[in-house]
């Protein structure tokens, strides 16, 4: 049994000053208001805060880790994992950028390893989010053209039982995206959420080929018009991929894909909460349009996050740098953020101005609801222990994955703790 006591606790619903959370067997035990009166151990966490583990559905890498590395002596997925809790991330899904077919394999069968067996002192490793090779070649971003391919192309293979009739066009064009397509259904039970851009040829099939499969479809790195966006989510399409970036600005004539998914209930959309991918006020809009039950707070972080201001790592293959804000490319093309999500919910909380009940929310119980987490992301009696506790600057002091102590700032954590359970 593990008593937390003294902090302020913030429950789905309130905040509980100088709670008491009793942990046991892996889940919250109990929640009080008052203090521990015998026998079991105390910790005063007075001036703190204890909220839901963290949840980040968009993240590529941290700490000089990128998902797509290929390093024979380590498994990436199973890096980033242990490298998360520091910023108080209990579980997150393993996210790529568009590769090569042999490439999504290997990510694929690290995530598969891991959810089959779990590494201790972790952050749980969820489903997998593929920012597909499906997007469109205008709003591709950071990610690399010559591994982008048609759905219609990859549905008519998959069809027809063969490889598809894409031309080649040089040494980078040497898969089909049937080859693709492939390898998600391989691994279907370990592709969690997939990005793609409905607008293209064959999108919308594609995105009712992903969906009757069980796969969570994002629409995202797309230049779809209001009336496409709304197509796609009527084929299926549930979430958005970091809702204003990589897609067209929504202007009072024209409200594009943003203004499809502001109004639309059905789409949970993903927000980079660093302040500087969307302004603070836009944010707040979101969160005004949509609730914070219908968004999530993403780090879109890549392996430059953690490391110090002109670090170089990788993000795919490609060599990117440490900015002061974000991932740069050597041409100087935004690759994604260098934001962790405890800086995240620093940013929800002072910049953004939202409460501790919304900030918590977005950043772990909105991701835990909408990728079927049951019994995670809350603070509450019989719910999973993944918690985070925050010092009075939102810092992060301990991490707990399944009750079990998998961070503590300036402390090592006991060899033996068991590994979370799978999810």
């Amino acid at each position: 049994m593990i008593v937390l006591s003294g902090a302020s606790l913030v429950l789905p619903d309130r905040v509980l000053s100088a709670g008491t959370l009793v942990i046991e067997d892996g889940r919250i035990g109990e929640i009080r208001s008052d203090n521990p009166s015998g026998g079991h151990t105390a910790f005063a966490f007075h001036g703190h805060y204890i909220v839901p583990g963290f949840i980040d559905v968009h993240v590529h890498g941290v700490d000089g880790v990128d998902t797509l590395d290929e390093r024979p002596e380590d498994d990436a997925v199973a890096s980033i994992a242990a490298r998360l809790p520091r910023y108080g991330v209990t579980a997150f899904c393993p996210t790529t950028v568009a590769c090569r077919p042999e490439a999504l394999r290997r990510v694929l069968d690290q995530v598969r390893r891991a959810r089959e067996t779990p590494v201790a002192r972790s952050a749980r490793v969820l489903p997998a989010h593929l920012e597909s090779n499906f997007i469109n070649p205008e709003y591709k971003g950071a990610q690399a053209s010559a591994c982008l391919r048609s759905p219609r192309a990859a549905l008519d293979s998959d069809r027809a039982g063969r490889p598809g009739g894409e031309e080649r066009a040089g040494a980078d064009d040497d898969f089909t995206a049937a080859d693709i397509l492939a390898e998600i259904e391989r691994a279907t039970p370990d592709v969690g959420i997939v990005t793609l851009a409905s607008e293209l040829d064959g999108g919308l099939d594609l995105v009712r080929w992903l969906a009757a499969r069980g796969h969570r479809v994002s629409l995202g790195h797309s230049g779809a018009t209001y009336e496409e966006a709304l197509a796609a989510i009527a084929a299926g399409a549930r979430h958005a991929t970091h809702l204003f970036n990589r897609m067209p600005p929504l202007t009072h004539r024209a409200p594009g894909l943003v203004g499809a998914v502001l109004q639309t209930d059905e789409v949970a959309a993903e927000v980079i909460c660093d302040g500087v991918h969307v302004h603070p006020a836009l944010i707040r809009t979101a969160i005004a349009a949509k609730r914070p039950s219908r968004v999530f707070a993403i780090t879109d972080g890549t392996a430059a996050a953690g490391l110090s201001l002109g670090s170089r790592a990788q993000l795919g293959g490609r060599p990117i740098t440490a900015g002061e804000h974000t991932a740069l490319l050597e041409d100087g093309t935004i690759a994604g953020s260098v934001l962790t999500m405890d800086r995240a919910f620093q940013v929800l909380m002072a910049r953004v101005g939202l409460s501790l009940v919304d900030a918590a929310t977005i950043c772990a119980t909105t991701p835990a609801r909408e990728l079927g987490l049951v019994g995670h992301g809350l603070l509450a009696p019989e719910a999973i222990a993944d918690l985070v506790v925050l010092d009075s600057n939102f810092s992060v002091v301990q991490t707990y994955v399944g009750g079990q102590l998998v961070y503590a700032r300036g402390q090592r954590t006991e060899s033996n703790s068991r590994p979370p359970a799978a999810v």
